[in-house]
């Protein structure tokens, strides 16, 4: 058949590294690589599936997993995916997909047009999911953003409470400033700004499930009066606040909003205010959003490169006071959140069909292989409206991080079996 043939011609240029067979649904078997690790075997089994793969890889691979017409030996999903991207990225020039990679690029900015309606559809497509999902992965505060590894030995929980110590420590909090929260998610961060820092927050989300959890959390800790949530678009927020933070949600902005994004933050930042701004990115420049990530679990989503975002700013009337680029540590968060998934998918599969489990499963592994090998990184960003609304040295951060106590090893199994019960 052609569209076998032309698949292992592609296959045979790009697989240069690595040992990968394919067991085609012909029945014959092609070898493609140096011999070396990693060494997979996939097998397609719809005779369709060669040419939908020639087609448009990004999109079918992940699609031919979903429905079970693509099965790996050992369901070693994770070697296949690295096999791949780490051939990909050692070989840019396979003209067929970069081609394809380009042209994505150039419809990008309308399949990222979010005005608030379809915004708000975006965010309920992943965002709304059965919240017993996201317990089964998450920690017990339900952090679905980059956790922060200061020692190896860190567990998730430990890790998830470094990020918020170290987002607290860039806001300069101080006791009843007031504090927007971009993006707040089901209010952990929030909550530990007015608990630990005695802020006085404000956090927006645009998924009624997340709001309805938040707001829920807030009156059972007593902080009603110190955290409040609200289901609203950023842009129809009034007022002014002396911290704005926003982590994880930047990525849903999309780039034709990115002026709009800056000046809210602006007009919303009193004059000497500082704001977070935590967000994936891209460390090779400006590209566009994975075809099967968009359509299946953040449409109308995208990771900005550092040159995209920071072009922006400077015309926005903030200043750019410090940068950070966390490496590697969203690769170990995935890697967290992926074994404790694939330990309860029993428990998953009670909520959701098989299906569901394998695309699921797929995000995750496709997204820890593209933190370690792809050149996606999480950038944070720190602004404010003044040159010195912050220190002019970093040193600060050291001793701020201090201030919030470690939460125990003990405490922590302790909330994670109380979770998992």
């Amino acid at each position: 058949m052609m569209p076998i043939k032309l698949l292992s011609i592609f296959l045979m240029r790009l697989v240069r590294q690595g040992n990968l067979v394919v067991v085609y649904p012909d029945g014959q078997s092609i070898g493609y690589g140096d011999g070396s690790t990693p060494a997979v075997t996939m097998r397609l089994h719809a005779r369709a599936l060669p040419r939908k793969l020639l087609i448009n890889p990004d999109l079918v691979l992940g699609e031919a997993y979903m429905d079970g017409t693509l099965t790996v030996d050992q369901d070693d999903l994770y070697g296949l995916i690295e096999l791949l991207v780490i051939n990909l990225t050692r070989q840019p020039d396979v003209w067929h997909y970069r081609w394809q990679a380009n042209l994505r690029r150039l419809h990008r900015r309308l399949a990222q047009f979010n005005p608030a309606g379809r915004a708000q559809r975006n965010v309920a497509h992943h965002y709304d999911l059965s919240g017993e999902l996201y317990d089964l992965f998450l920690d017990a505060d339900r952090q679905y953003s980059c956790a922060y590894f200061r020692e190896a030995g860190d567990t998730l929980e430990t890790a998830q409470r470094n990020k918020k110590a170290l987002i607290a420590s860039k806001l300069l909090l101080a006791p009843e400033q007031r504090v927007l929260d971009i993006g707040c998610g089901w209010g952990g961060l929030g909550l530990h700004l007015a608990r630990d820092h005695g802020a006085r927050v404000t956090g927006v989300t645009l998924s009624r499930e997340q709001h309805k959890i938040a707001e829920e959390r807030a009156q059972t800790e007593g902080l009603g009066n110190r955290a409040q949530f609200r289901l609203q678009d950023y842009r129809d927020i009034d007022g002014t606040f002396d911290r704005i933070v926003s982590v994880g949600m930047f990525e849903h902005v999309g780039v034709p909003h990115y002026k709009e994004f800056f000046a809210t933050l602006r007009d919303r930042l009193t004059d000497d205010g500082v704001a977070l701004l935590h967000t994936i990115g891209r460390a090779d420049g400006p590209g566009a959003t994975n075809p099967w990530i968009a359509k299946y679990i953040f449409p109308g989503g995208y990771s900005p490169a550092l040159s995209e975002v920071l072009a922006i700013v400077e015309q926005s009337g903030l200043y750019v006071t410090d940068v950070e680029v966390l490496r590697l540590h969203y690769a170990q968060t995935l890697k967290e959140w992926r074994n404790r998934f694939e330990a309860r998918l029993d428990r998953v599969r009670s909520i959701y069909d098989e299906r569901f489990c394998r695309m699921w499963r797929f995000y995750l592994v496709a997204s820890e292989v593209a933190f370690r090998h792809d050149g996606l990184v999480v950038f944070q960003i720190q602004l404010a409206k003044k040159q010195d609304a912050v220190p002019l040295t970093r040193d600060y951060l050291a001793g701020r991080e201090r201030l919030a106590e470690p939460t125990t090893k003990a405490g922590e199994n302790r909330q994670t079996e109380n979770r998992l019960a």
